[in-house]
Parts: C-alpha cells; structure tokens; sequence
C-alpha cells in the first residue's frame, strides 16, 4: 500500500496554490443587470434562447470539423511513414540493410515529435491531455490560458504531430481539451489573438454562460473522439460541471450529437465515398463484436464469465494505481529537474523519449515476434453492417516480416501499426497471439506509455491505456482457452474487459465511462460487464491513490472542490474556515482609497459595509426587529473583534506577533463575566457613532485590533473588475456634488471588456481626481449568497459548489459581515489542517 499509494510526507508536499482565480457562476443582479431585465420580454426571451441553440449547434460542427482535421492529417502523415519504412524494411531484410530502415523511421518520427514539441514552446498549455484543466474550468478554477485560440491552433496541429510521431499518446484526450476551446471562444465572437477583428456580439458576456458553453464544447469532443454523444453528456455532467439543469443537459446532448454526425458525415464520405452512409461515428471505432459462424459453442459472454470480469478489474485497478504512481514520481521529477531548465531541454527530452520509443518498437517487431497462422477471411461474415469490422480491415493490418506465407508477425502488426488498427486486431483478429507476446507487448507499452504521459507534447491518454488492457485481456483469453480449457470464451470480450479494466483504474471515471464504451462497442449486452468491471477497477485503485487527472490537478496545486466533504468535517462551523480579515469598500470611496486598495491587495472581491447606523438607514430597514434580535440572542451572536479573541487564544491568530500579543493582553486580563459585558458593549455602541474613517483612508496594517475589527454592517459585494472599470471610465462625483450626478454605466459597457480586464497596475490614472469619491451601490451585488457563522460545512460546501459561487459572505444574526469564505477556504487540505487545529483545541 505505501509502495502504490502515498506516505504523509509526499502529500504534504504540494498543497492548492492561492493564485488561482474562480470562475463566478452567481449573477450580479445590481443596478445595470435590472435595467437589462427590466427590458426584457417574452420575445427577446426565446430569441435569447434561440440563439443559445444555435451557438451550440456551430460548438458542435466546429468541434467536430476540428476531429475531422485532426484525423485526416494523423492518418495521413502516419500512413506515409509506414509505407515508406515498411517498404523499406521488405527491401532490407533481404540485402541485410535493416539500419537504414531503423533510421528511416528514427527520421520521421523525432521530425513530427520535434514540432510537436516546438508548439508547446509557444503556449505550454497545449502539453498532455487538457482534460485535467478542462476538469478544474467546469469545476470552477480559472486556469490561465486553457481556453485561448492559441491554445486550440498549438493543441490541434501538435496532436497531430505527436501521433504522427510514433509516441504512444492518442488525440482523444485532447479533443475534449479542443472542443472546450471551441465552446468558449465560438459564442464570443472575439479573441485576444485576433484583436483586430471585432464583432458587435452582445450575447453571453459572463462566466455564468461561457462556463454552460465549455460544458457543452467538452461534451462535443468526447462525442466526436468516440462517437458517444451519450457518454460526452455524462463525461461534462461527472467531471466537474456543478451548477446543472435540464435546459443545459438538452443542449449539452444536442451539440453533442451535432459533433458526432458533422464528423460521420465527412469521414464517411472521404474515406468510403459514401456521403450520408454514417458508418464511421467517431475517431475510435470499435467495430462489431460477434461470434464466428462456424463456432457454435461461441457467446460474447456467459453469466460464469462475470467471475473472471471482476478478477480483471482488480487487476485493472492495481495496473492503473501502479501506473498512476510511477506517472506521479516521474511528473514530480520534471518540476524539480526539468521545467526549471531552459525550454530547449523540455523538448530534449521529447526527443530522447521519441528515440528509445522507436528504438524498441523496431527491434521488438523484429526481433520479438513470432509468426501465426493466418485465419480464413471466409470465417466472419461480410455484409455492409454499419460499424462492422470485417476480417478484410483486420487481416488488411498484418505484418508478415521474416515470416513465410499465410502467416504473420504477430509483435509487427501489434506494434508496427497505428494504434486503432492494434485495438482492432486485439479486438477482432481470429488467430491467436502468443501469450509471450502479448505479455512483453503489455510490459513494454505500459513502461514507455507511462513514462511518455507527460513530456512537453499534446498527448492522449485514452488510446494507450485500452491498448494496453486489451493486450492485457487477451492474454488473460489466451490462458483460460489454452491452459484452463475453457473452449467457450469469446476473446475480443475479454480484450475489451481488460481495456476498461485497466482504463478505469487509470482515470477513475464510472458512468460516463461505461456509456462510452457501450456506444463505441454497439453491443448494449456488454453493459453490464463494462460497469462491473470499471466500479471493481476504481474501487480497487482509489485503495492506494486517486486518478491519473487528479493527480494531474494536484500537482499543478489547483484548488479542486470534489463532490462533498468528508463526514468528521462538520465538526467544523462556518466561523472555523473563514477569513476574517477583510478588505472592504464603503458605498461612497474616495478614488485615491479605492486605487489604494486595488493596488496593495490581490482579493478580487470587497465587501461594501458601513460602520454606524447613521450612515447605513438608507439601506438597512426594520431597525426594531434587529433591536429585538439583539436582546434575544446576543449571548450567541459572533462578532468580528469576539471572533479575533477566541482565536487567539487558540493559537489560530494571524501570524503578525505584534497582533497576537494585543490579543493576549486582552484574553488574559478579562473574566469570565466582563467577556459578556464587552459584547454588550459592542452591540450597544450599534447605536452611537462609532469613530468612523474618512473616505479617503483604506485598511491599513497598522491598526489596532479595535480599528481592524470594528463592527461593519454588510450591504454588499463588488468585484476588482467591475471596481477597476469604474476608475477606467471615470464613474465619479466630486464633494460638492450629489451622488446622483455620478454617470452611470449600462450593463453592455460594464461587460465590454470581458473576459480580459485591465489591470490596475498597468492604467493611467493621472487624469482623475483622487479626492474624487465614487458611489459603488448601483453596481455592487447586494443580495449575494451568504451563511451564518454557525453553518456547518458540508452546508456551506454544497451551497459553494453547487451554485458555483465565488464569495461566500459570513455574516451574522444582527447583519455585520464576521468573515469571507472562498474556494480555498473548502479546499481538502484547508479543511484537514482546521480539523486538526480544532482537535488541539478541545
């Protein structure tokens, strides 16, 4: 367990980084979005909605056009490879001159691998698979860069290229990461690569809906790479998506199904000149499973089959938690190694992986393999049955090196061959393979696989890891029919068990696994075996480690929030995990405080509070109920300053010694009953004018502990973007002035500059006035989220990630905001570190 899982250490090492920006799915509903809905009508309603249809429509067909492109030039740079090394290698094996062929190959490959390499040199984004960061976008992270056109022109042409190259990746990983660029650059009809071009699109300018159109772009390439539109909507639903409804889950499946037909269609017509047949759904075709007509004994599977399926995905799930380790130590060897190198060694290293990869799939396939005797093309049937893998596509793919006639290399045509075609011949080839083949074919492509998921180019993970558990699961066939005697067994079944086995404990997925691989199969009698075998396989692997994605993730130090929280976490209140240091606004903000704050602090959200109750009657009705609440609950009631004691004195203070002292003084010099008396106090003094700061002063570090903590009556949130366009734009009004005069802004111009806003560090500010003050209320949401103190925190964690939400607001019984709760405050690690403090203190 400690060899395949992780020791304390190792996962202390790496903890969620406070850099990453959340995506906010929650709707500002202030000032400008009222004047937008106010508007509104049924008629502009379902032109809204109609052109919501139609951009998943376009998501759909470009993503499937990107496949298409994808495929194409894969295949037919590959096929240019192989013919002119296999030629070559005919040619040689008679003159004795098999060197040259090796360098022939050698040549070709560390060419596509060397562009491959020099895309990800462009935009580093575009290396591996891109679903663990489509994973983080649909969970809510804004990773950097992930959706950028760049990144689709680097990831599309550099796939192509690592595939072309002999390196054992596969472009079904990243098309998801495609069709998710697809999905959130299509509907804006603008990009930062393109800035000269601009259209006049008013639509969709929010996280809210670029985030339903990511959902639906990813959707869209599951769909496309597997011909799954089925298993792309449960693959966008399982991996991250939180906020979902039935309106998105239509569109999702429909765009879906746009991207599988827009591809059937054309690869149809290219490759067979068919046009409208649809026999090619997807980039990965199964084929048709089917017994021999001439084996009556032969089934698919029988119930006593379900007894070795289960056997296989626990082997699966421990082949994938020992290949998700290795990743992982080679992954961590990299960022301390080789990433901090200049660039130029990143794509050495491609090279040097590229070079042993075609150093062993050539000798291997000469050396390694024996030769079998081919079957009778006659044996499987040949009508035109969409889907259908004839024995002709199969038998078409063998390799015949050093061997006589009407037989084949059975090592050649498994490693010297694209590697669907591979998958097909373990899938549907009758002849046997030699168990020791199969056995050194799964030993080498696990190693190299492994050690190649990775390096600097855009790289699959999917198509190796079923070509390595279908190899896996038809050398578990070859035993039982050869060894045991078990005569009845149907091998291309037990090849796709062991390609789910071993795929499930690799990535870890379930449902939408299951789906797509019945979609890719045809065969909805495999349904049960398929998710028997990937819930044992995930079961078994999540013994030792996590996913291969999540593994991913972590490293990267994303803030991932998963499902729900662990039971022994509610032991932990709302007021255990907040921040109760807080930056804020108040409603009426001299420029120079507000360019204070934004320049000195990095929060991307403020509260707008108030101090005292003459200043805040204009916003806060029903005096006399919070009077009365007050009465009756104060004895409960948490309030900033009380909330700073408490935790001084358990040790969970900030870290400034000056602080923690002050706080100390206090805690020790007060009983019991004068506590109580502090805070009534304090809720009294509610009542009188509290000091209060001028405008134009901002937090500062130097505050006492009563300055930092005094009671703030909450009244809103406001975000740095839409603070900073405030300033850009000169939204103010000077002293003598009523705040009325102030200019206001519409809804279309405080979105104009998304999702891109300038930098407060980067603007020109010398034009404005700094004793001029901005009124912030029109455009500060003021009815956001929020929870008690004495929330507990599966509460607070399934409000967060269910809605989507940014800022979590704590705020207590008599109105005053006590804290700010946000996704790092509810990431895994966060909450474990509470909980041991909150052990401590007991």
């Amino acid at each position: 367990m400690t060899i395949l899982g992780e020791t304390q250490e190792e996962e202390d090492e790496i903890l969620p980084r406070k850099d990453y920006e959340s995506l906010d799915y929650d709707r500002c509903i202030n000032d400008p979005y009222l004047e937008v809905l106010e508007t509104m009508d049924n008629k502009k309603g379902r032109k809204y909605e109609a052109v919501k249809w139609m951009m998943v429509f376009a998501i759909g067909v470009c993503t499937g056009l990107v496949g298409l492109f994808v495929d194409f030039f894969a295949r037919l740079f590959t096929q240019l490879k192989f013919g002119v090394v296999q030629a070559s290698v005919e040619e040689c094996s008679q003159k004795g001159c098999l060197a040259l062929s090796l360098l022939e190959l050698l040549g070709f490959n560390l060419t596509f691998v060397f562009f491959a390499s020099l895309l990800v040199l462009i935009e580093p984004v575009a290396a591996g698979s891109g679903i663990p960061e489509i994973k983080c976008y649909l969970n809510g992270v804004k990773v950097p860069g992930i959706v950028r056109l760049r990144t689709l022109l680097c990831k599309v042409f550099g796939v192509l290229f690592s595939v072309a190259g002999g390196l054992f990746v596969g472009k079904e990983g990243p098309m998801i990461h495609s069709g998710a660029v697809v999905g959130a650059g299509l509907p804006q009809f603008q990009s930062i690569s393109l800035r000269k071009i601009q259209f006049n699109f008013p639509y969709f300018r929010s996280d809210r809906d670029k985030r339903d159109f990511v959902s639906a772009g990813a959707a869209a390439g599951v769909a496309a790479a597997f011909g799954a539109p089925i298993g792309g909507t449960l693959f966008s639903l399982e991996e991250g998506s939180s906020f979902w409804n039935q309106g998105l889950t239509w569109r999702v499946l429909f765009c879906s199904m746009s991207a599988t037909f827009t591809l059937n269609f054309f690869r149809s017509g290219i490759q067979f000149g068919s046009w409208g047949s649809f026999q090619l759904p997807g980039l990965l075709n199964f084929g048709e499973f089917k017994c021999s007509d001439s084996d009556k004994k032969c089934h698919l599977w029988t119930a006593m089959d379900l007894g070795f399926f289960i056997a296989m995905g626990v082997i699966g799930g421990l082949l994938g938690a020992t290949f998700n380790c290795l990743n992982k130590r080679l992954a961590k060897y990299r960022m301390r190694n080789v990433h901090p190198k200049p660039k130029l060694v990143r794509v050495l290293e491609s090279l040097l992986v590229t070079l042993v990869t075609t150093v062993v799939v050539f000798v291997a396939s000469m050396v390694l393999g024996e030769c079998r005797q081919v079957t009778s093309a006659a044996q499987v049937g040949n009508d035109s049955i969409p889907l259908q893998v004839t024995s002709e596509d199969v038998n078409s793919s063998i390799k015949t090196f050093f061997c006589p006639n009407e037989t084949y290399n059975d090592m050649a045509t498994l490693f010297f061959n694209p590697q669907e075609s591979a998958i097909l011949q373990l899938f549907h080839q009758d002849s046997t393979f030699s168990p020791v083949t199969l056995a050194l074919f799964f030993v080498l492509y696990f190693s190299l696989a492994c050690w190649t998921y990775g390096i600097s180019v855009p790289s699959g993970l999917f198509v190796p890891s079923l070509l390595c558990g279908a190899a896996f699961g038809r050398l578990v066939a070859n035993v039982l029919k050869s060894y045991i005697g078990l005569g009845h067994i149907y091998s291309g079944t037990f090849a796709l068990i062991g390609a789910a086995a071993f795929l499930g404990g690799v990535v870890r997925m379930t449902i939408s696994l299951t789906v797509i691989l019945i979609e890719s199969t045809n065969e909805i009698t495999y349904g049960l075996p398929i998710m028997i075998t990937l819930m044992v396989a995930k079961w078994t692997g999540d013994f030792f480690n996590k996913g291969i994605y999540d593994i991913h993730v972590g490293l990267r130090g994303v803030p991932l929030l998963e499902w729900e929280t662990e039971v022994e976490m509610d032991k932990l209140r709302a007021s255990d995990i907040m921040e109760p240091n807080l930056t804020y606004v108040y409603p009426h903000t001299r420029i120079q405080s507000l360019v204070s704050i934004l320049r000195t602090t990095v929060h991307h959200a403020f509260p707008v509070v108030t101090e005292n109750r003459g200043n805040e009657r204009e916003f806060m009705k029903g005096n006399q109920l919070i009077s009365n609440n007050i009465k009756f609950k104060k004895s409960s009631i948490l309030t900033r300053a009380g909330e700073q004691r408490r935790r001084s004195q358990s040790m969970k203070s900030y870290p400034s010694s000056e602080l923690r002292n002050m706080c100390d003084e206090h805690v020790t010099s007060e009983e019991p009953g004068e506590k109580e008396d502090l805070l009534q106090q304090m809720l009294e003094r509610r009542y009188t004018p509290y000091p209060n700061l001028y405008p134009d002063q901002s937090p500062s570090e130097d505050w006492t502990m009563e300055e930092r903590f005094r009671p703030l009556t909450f009244h809103g949130l406001i975000l740095r973007s839409q603070l900073v366009t405030l300033l850009v734009r000169g939204v103010c009004y000077s002293e003598s002035q009523s705040s009325a005069s102030q200019p206001r802004l519409s809804y279309a111009e405080m979105a104009e500059d998304y999702p891109r806003y300038p930098d407060i560090h980067d603007l020109d500010l010398t034009l404005l006035n700094p004793r001029m003050i901005v009124d912030v209320t029109p455009y500060m949401n003021p009815a956001p989220f929020t929870v008690s103190p004495n929330t507990h925190v599966s509460q607070v964690f399934n409000l967060f990630r269910t809605m989507g939400l940014r800022h979590l607001p704590v705020v207590n019984a008599v109105g005053e905001i006590v804290g700010v709760i946000t996704r790092h405050n509810l990431t895994h690690e966060f909450l474990q570190a509470r909980l041991r403090q909150h052990y401590q203190t007991l």
